[in-house]
């Protein structure tokens, strides 16, 4: 990865994803609760507000792929994973209603974030990535590697702006997969988890269309969760 790279990593991480949830005593994202733990069927406080910000996290993911297709339409990967985005923010979106939780989203267009509690955080992410992925459809594709890696992140822990913000979450370990026991959640979350890792898979792959076979190196999460994944 060259100069570059990094900066892109690095600015993207303190801008937006600033979030020390990758945690050595789990299993790369998944989580290894025991199992005599009760499975719950409501929801509290934490779990509500992830699910909330997971839906738009899913949104945002479905936007910005939606305005890259459109930079560059010759290359068809922003768009299929955009409609992969779009189921996955629509079964968040599903399990809001299953345990009667607003949804956040209010209007679908692209670029709109609505919630009072991330709306402008989301569309601060929005502008700031598209803007990346403008320089070159090789940035595109790092964005969108970037998207991927910092997803998963923040299905499996609390995103550090969700510790800013919400006065009873402490830390990361405060809300998601590692935190929730219900069944339905745990479902959604690791589901949602195969699809970034599929994703992340297809953009590395045309990376090193560009850059070399092999040569991608993981922006955020440890490179032997990356390879793992990429199943090297």
């Amino acid at each position: 990865m060259n100069i570059f790279r990094t900066s892109l990593a690095t600015l993207l991480f303190v801008t937006f994803f600033s979030n020390a949830a990758y945690n050595d005593d789990t299993s790369g994202f998944r989580k290894n609760k025991p199992s005599s733990e009760r499975f719950h069927q409501t929801l509290d406080e934490h779990e509500k507000l992830h699910l909330i910000f997971m839906r738009e996290e899913e949104k945002l993911a479905r936007d910005v792929y939606i305005k890259l297709s459109m930079l560059y339409p010759n290359s068809n990967v922003f768009g299929k994973i955009a409609a992969s985005e779009s189921r996955h923010t629509c079964k968040v979106c599903d399990t809001l209603k299953r345990f009667s939780i607003e949804d956040p989203i209010v209007n679908d267009n692209v670029g709109v974030f609505s919630s009072k509690e991330f709306g402008d955080y989301f569309t601060d992410k929005y502008h700031e990535l598209t803007n990346i992925g403008a320089a070159s459809e090789l940035d595109a594709l790092y964005v969108g590697a970037l998207i991927e890696e910092f997803d998963m992140i923040d299905i499996k822990t609390c995103p550090e702006v969700m510790i800013e913000k919400i006065d009873s979450v402490k830390n990361t370990n405060d809300c998601g997969l590692v935190y929730t026991n219900n069944r339905a959640i745990n479902s959604l979350y690791e589901n949602l988890i195969d699809g970034s890792e599929n994703h992340l898979r297809a953009f590395v792959s045309k990376i090193e269309n560009y850059i070399g076979e092999g040569a991608y190196q993981a922006q955020f999460i440890p490179q032997e969760d990356v390879d793992t994944i990429l199943g090297r």
